[in-house]
This record gives structure tokens, sequence and C-alpha cells, in this order.
């Protein structure tokens, strides 16, 4: 790594490193560990957790000692022994920043949903989707059926998406407090297609786009792909939304063209931002300059009752020259259901549709048809109703399983969205996630959520199974945990009856 891109304040990291717990500086055998080396393994524990991005700038040396009432000294020892273990860079006149070591492989790949034959041998908890929603997908597709004998007449071509769906879009969120006219919106194939024209309009190779961290594996890769220099923003404890002290200072200091963030039960932690958040990082994004893209696709999947939910993003940002929003009925309604939109200022709008004929064209017109039947006839709200009331028996038999199995692993029950975020218990999510495969069950490791190898002691675990499945899956899971942290080997061929 060439040179930092964020910076961590003496007073920060102090306040970081005294919220971990006493136990890790003992040895095994019960000794005291040097105060050098304690505080050299806070420091790559909070880069482990992603709670201290990498690339980093820490603090001055005599900064730190008093920010911790340590001696230069101990500061300098604990430096260098990071650096020897690979997880701080240093050059003279532009300080010190954290890294991982080299060579270490970076888990920046998402983790492709299992073919539906290979169910009955894996649990796959990989992928943060559940099944349709029935009856409302097929009464959709009847609906749009009837639809669309009225444009097999036309060229079949609609860069900005069919004018009644970018209606049905428009008037959903007026109906929400934010007033919207079709052309402020653009009907993309899904969510990811809806960031990647943002990013290939805004955030071009080179340039600096400011993520939350964790966040979501696929949008990160697409943006390394794209060739953007993530800046990692950590999330706030627990599922308190953003740490905005820390993104005026990343938005001030690193200056990034672009930001990507998930205000509604965040992919991977569930995290709710508050609105107090929201307007915060929106006024601090229009005063850097930056684009805010806000993520909604989690956005209806609210799961405990009578939520008092925040405005939307954009409902902050009234002249829309800061906010575009993302949109999407994968995760909503169902995911085999490719449809997104991006809502934003006109001229956005524009710049979008223009360069799309370098890019897709344009969305299927019969799944725009049904997303539009669902919208206007209501069905969109009875689909949510039957998808939320899933997501939460899942989410109930999961939590539930994992106390009983896994006691030791740390997390925080999220009020919405599809996802778990969960602490190992000091082991390796990495091994697990590869001990787990071999016990059938799939698992992501928090390594793919992080930039540059953060949040090795994290799993994500999705609301996808529940009863019987969510017992067994919790059960292979404990079984993955305790041969990782045994080190027993295990059978390639071992009997998934064994672990059930």
């Amino acid at each position: 790594m060439g040179q930092w891109t964020s910076a961590v304040g003496a007073a920060q990291l102090a306040r970081l490193l005294r919220s971990q717990t006493d136990g890790g500086r003992e040895t095994a055998a019960g000794r005291r560990l040097p105060a050098y080396r304690a505080l050299a393994d806070g420091v790559r524990l909070l880069v482990l957790e992603g709670r201290v991005p990498v690339a980093a700038r820490l603090p001055a040396e005599r900064e730190l000692a008093a920010a911790l009432a340590l001696s230069r000294t101990t500061v300098a020892s604990a430096y260098e022994a990071l650096r020897t273990d690979g997880f701080l860079e240093s050059r003279r006149g532009a300080g010190s920043w954290t890294s991982v070591p080299a060579g270490s492989p970076l888990p920046t790949r998402g983790l492709d949903p299992l073919p539906p034959d290979a169910a009955g041998s894996v649990i796959d908890l990989g992928c943060a989707a559940l099944p349709a929603p029935e009856p409302w997908l097929s009464r959709a597709f009847q609906g749009a059926l009837e639809q669309l004998p009225a444009y097999a007449h036309t060229h079949g071509d609609y860069p900005a998406g069919l004018q009644d769906l970018r209606q049905a879009l428009a008037d959903r969120y007026t109906a929400r407090g934010i007033p919207t006219m079709p052309e402020q919106i653009m009907v993309t194939t899904g969510a990811m297609g809806a960031v990647t024209a943002t990013c290939h309009l805004f955030a071009g190779r080179g340039e600096r786009v400011a993520v939350e961290s964790p966040s979501y594996a696929n949008v990160l890769q697409l943006m390394r792909e794209a060739g953007a220099r993530l800046v990692p923003v950590a999330m706030a404890d627990g599922l308190t939304g953003w740490d905005i002290p820390a993104w005026r200072q990343v938005l001030r200091d690193a200056a990034p063209r672009m930001a990507y963030v998930m205000a509604d039960f965040q992919n991977p932690t569930g995290a709710l931002a508050t609105e107090e958040q929201r307007r915060d990082l929106v006024a601090a994004a229009r005063s850097a300059g930056t684009v805010l893209v806000a993520d909604e696709t989690m956005s209806d999947l609210w799961l405990d009752p009578d939520p008092e939910l925040p405005r939307p993003v954009c409902a902050f940002d009234p002249s829309g020259s800061t906010v575009v929003t993302v949109g999407s009925a994968s995760k909503a309604f169902w995911a085999g259901l490719r449809i997104g939109w991006v809502r934003a200022a006109p001229d956005i709008i524009r710049s979008l549709v223009a360069a799309r004929a370098y890019a897709d064209l344009g969305s299927p017109v019969l799944e725009q048809l049904a997303v539009t039947w669902l919208l206007s006839d209501g069905g969109w709200e009875a689909a949510g109703d039957i998808r939320r009331a899933q997501a939460r028996e899942n989410r109930d038999a999961l939590v539930a399983a994992l106390r009983q199995h896994l006691p030791d692993w740390e997390f925080t029950v999220p009020g919405g969205g599809l996802t778990l975020w969960t602490r190992t218990g000091g082991l390796s999510g990495s091994r697990i996630a590869e001990a787990g495969e071999r016990m059938g069950v799939r698992v992501p490791s928090g390594p793919r959520f992080g930039v540059d190898g953060a949040f090795e002691g994290f799993v994500r675990l999705p609301f996808t199974v529940g009863g019987a499945v969510a017992e067994t899956a919790a059960a292979r899971l404990a079984a993955a945990a305790h041969l990782v942290e045994t080190g027993a080997p295990v059978a390639a061929d071992t009997p998934r009856s064994l672990v059930a």
C-alpha cells in the first residue's frame, strides 16, 4: 500500500483501545503481556475487526503515548512490533498507517448461490435471499402478460424505463413525503445495475469512494473492479448506525468523489441510521462536494412490530444535488425479479440514461410490467407482509439455535433486514467458513465485507432458513468452530448426520 487514505486521532484510538476487554492481554499461561505487546495486539485486533480501517494513518508516537498515559518507548516498541507483523507501514515524512501482512490473500470475491439441486446436502447461508412470496409473483406476471401486447408493437428499448413504472415509483416516493417526478427515476437491472451506473458516472478509475466498514460484499467488489480507491469508515458500535464524527473526518480529509451507504438495516450488520445521522451525513457530504449514494434495498424489511422508521436519506437533500437513491425489488420481493431503480435530480438521470447506450440499453419489459402491477394493484404491500413474516420467523429460529449451540458467539439482533453480523468468539471467520463447507453449511466470512482483509473474527448469517434447518445449520457451525478451535482434521467425506 503506497499511502494512507484516512486518519485516526490519538483520542479516538485511545477510546477504541479502552473499549476492548482485558482478555487478550494475557498469555494462555495467564502471564501478563508486556505493555508494548498488549498495545500492538490491541491495534491489530481493531484492524482485523474493521474498527480501524486499513490504510488509516495512526497518531504520532508522542500523541498516542500522552492519550494512553504510556511512555513513548512503549508506543514506539508497539509500532515496531506491528511493522514486523505486517500490520503497519511507515515512511519518513508521511507517518505510519495500518495495513495487512504482505502475501495474505484478500477475500474479495462474493459467494455465489448454490444450485438448487445441492440444497439436499448443503445448507446455503451464503446468499441473503428468500423464496418468492406467492401467489403474488404469479399474479404479477399474469397481470404483466395482459399488458404486454401493447408494448409488443414497439421497439422494446426503454433506456430510462417504462413510463408507467417510473410514474409508479415516483408516486411511491411522493407518498413517503418526498415529492418526486418520473423524470427523477431511471429503471435499472437490479440494484447492482443502479450502483454500477452511478459508479461509472461519478467515480472513475482512481477516484476515492467512501464506504461503510463493513459493507455489502458485492458492491465492494464491483467498485474494486471499476478501479475505485475504497476508503472505509467504521460503523458505530452495536446497531446504532453511523459514526458521524468519523464520516466528517473522512469526507474532509480524503475528499472522496462518492460515498456509498445503506441507512436502512444495513447489509451485513442490520444497523438502522437515525434521522439525525442521516441529516448530518447529507450535510457533511454536501460540504465536501461528495455524491452520497443511498442504497434502500432493505428499507421495506422491518421485522419488529410498529417500528418508528426514519425518513429516507434523500428527504434531507431537497435540492437533489447531493443524494442519489438506489432501490430494488430483489430483496423486498424476490431476487429473481431483477428490477432496480435510481432516484436523483433530473439532470443526473439524463446523464445516466445517456451513458446506458454503452451498457445494457434497458431492462426487460415483462419484468418492468410485473413490478408496475405490484405497485399499482396492492400486491407490493401484501407481498411485503409475507416476506417480513417469513424473515422474522427465520431470524428468531436462527437466533435461538445460535444461542443454544454457540453461546460464545456475539451478535445484536437487528430490527430488520436479512442478515446477522456475528462475532465468532475469537476464531477465524475464514477458517470457520472453510470448515463449515466440509461440514455441510456455507457461510461467508467477515473479510468479504471489509476492505483489505478486515473483520477476520466475523461471519455473516442471513435469515434464509428456519425451524429444524436453522437448528441443523447452527449445529454444523458449532462443529466447524470446534474443528477450528482444536485444530483437529476433518475428512472431506465426514457424514452430515454426525453434525446434524
